[in-house]
């Protein structure tokens, strides 16, 4: 007799109990843990911006494990060189050749922790990796393993000894979010309970790999109506014609925004975009990568995201 196979949970049950597997670890921050899975699962890259302290490393370490992900962490500091995240080809005298000797960089998650305080010769390493997910020494390319994302924390620029990321490298981030200090009962929750560092070291893998890229296929297939994408089309439009910004939002950053709601959408337990969903991830995906109307005046604030929303009829 063949027994039949067991019926897998639906994919909302899944995210839900990887997301409440998070909230023990990460306390009070259910809409960024929110944010960061649906990034992942969008197939996008993410900036974690803030101050020192606050949980940035520990949500890449968190997401690595929960994914069951091969997790690489790459400390990037002033005098790190691109040969130190890419790898380097070393002369093998027995084999009188060169061979290349991967660098950090492969792995399926990869934390660039501290971003900003690498020169941006250094912060270029990446550029090839995130865009393309393969990387070129000296004429040959070598892909990356699959899924591959890679997480990266950001100082505050005002903090001595960073160096802003150029906006070619901040495109490539699908979204970027602030944790921010924990609200007063979870941070009393958190001086009162176990270290973080050994919670995370219990944890097991909620989801495989393989689990992951079948819901990363999953959010391709979400429907997005007409409606829908001329939404998405006319906040595009907005922030290149209203004259309040230095430059609008780029067709990558318009894909971003899309693939994005739909990822939300899944997790919302949907096969459809509703407005509300390109609303949701608005901030996260779209502020980082507008740039004000004043030469270099960098654009930062939620308030940003709900202006354009005001503006913008669904």
């Amino acid at each position: 007799m063949l027994l039949s196979p067991k019926p897998q949970p639906p994919r909302r049950v899944l995210a839900d109990q990887l997301l409440a597997e998070a909230a023990t670890v990460i306390l009070g921050k259910g809409r960024e843990l929110r944010l960061s899975l649906a990034c992942l699962l969008a197939r996008g890259h993410l900036l974690i911006e803030d101050l020192p302290g606050v949980g940035k490393t520990t949500l890449a370490h968190l997401l690595a494990r929960l994914l069951g992900l091969e997790y690489s962490r790459i400390q990037f500091t002033s005098d790190l060189l691109p040969a130190d995240v890419i790898g380097v080809s070393v002369y093998d005298r027995a084999a009188e050749r060169f061979e290349f000797h991967p660098g950090p960089i492969f792995a399926q998650l990869v934390l660039a922790d501290e971003i900003n305080r690498a020169t941006p010769k250094a912060q270029s390493a990446l550029l090839e990796a995130m865009e393309e997910r393969q990387v070129t020494v000296e004429g040959k390319t070598y892909p990356l393993p699959e899924p591959f994302f890679v997480i990266a924390t950001q100082n505050p620029l005002f903090q001595i000894g960073t160096f802003p990321l150029p906006e070619s490298q901040l495109d490539r981030f699908l979204m970027r979010i602030h944790l921010g200090y924990p609200e007063t009962e979870q941070e009393k929750a958190l001086l009162a309970g176990e270290d973080r560092r050994a919670l995370l070291a219990r944890l097991q893998p909620a989801l495989s790999p393989a689990e992951l890229i079948e819901l990363q296929g999953a959010v391709t297939r979400v429907h997005a109506a007409p409606s829908i994408i001329d939404y998405v089309h006319a906040i595009l439009q907005f922030t290149r014609r209203s004259g309040q910004f230095a430059y609008g939002l780029s067709p990558r950053a318009g894909l971003g925004l899309l693939y994005a709601a739909k990822s939300w959408a899944l997790l919302e337990g949907r096969d459809y975009v509703i407005p509300e969903d390109v609303q949701a991830i608005l901030p996260a995906v779209a502020v980082h990568r507008l740039i004000g109307g004043e030469p270099g005046q960098r654009l930062g604030s939620e308030e940003v995201a709900r202006f354009i929303l005001e503006q913008v009829p669904v």
